[in-house]
């Protein structure tokens, strides 16, 4: 399969964002509480997210992945419990659109860490997916999949 990967120079993007460990199996869960509670402190805030929810996979390992949960913001905001402001980093990053299943990203990924090992990047460690829509046909969901490089 043939998959359209961009380059482009990213500005640091201000969040909000809870960091938290959990197995694959049980992402859909950890996502809804954490989207669902970030969502509620943003409107106790008067405030509405800037852009698509994200997680950032700061590890691989699928029993005991490395996340950050969130969503994009216009500003620094103030956190609150395990809702902490952090940001994207600037820097130049590599993109791809994943269009299906959550649990068929995976070519999305092979072909982007080839694209950059080919093009002369290296990655920083950190994946960052962020989810376009919500629809109820899992064949039509679109994640795009973000590497920053260096």
């Amino acid at each position: 399969m043939s998959y359209k990967i961009e380059m482009y120079e990213q500005a640091a993007q201000p969040v909000l964002s809870i960091r938290t460990r959990a197995a694959v199996g049980d992402l859909p869960q950890v996502f809804g509480a954490a989207f669902g509670a970030i969502m509620k402190y943003l409107g106790e805030l008067g405030e509405n997210p800037s852009g698509e929810p994200f997680a950032a996979y700061y590890n691989m390992d699928m029993q005991d992945l490395d996340l950050e949960i969130g969503f994009p913001v216009n500003k620094v905001l103030p956190g609150k419990n395990d809702i902490k402001p952090s940001e994207i980093p600037a820097g130049k990053q590599v993109s791809c659109i994943h269009k299906g299943p959550y649990s068929q990203v995976e070519p999305v990924y092979n072909a982007m860490m080839r694209w950059i090992e080919e093009n002369g990047y290296t990655p920083t460690g950190v994946a960052y997916e962020f989810y376009l829509n919500d629809v109820p046909e899992e064949s039509e969901l679109l994640t795009r999949v973000v590497f920053p490089v260096l």
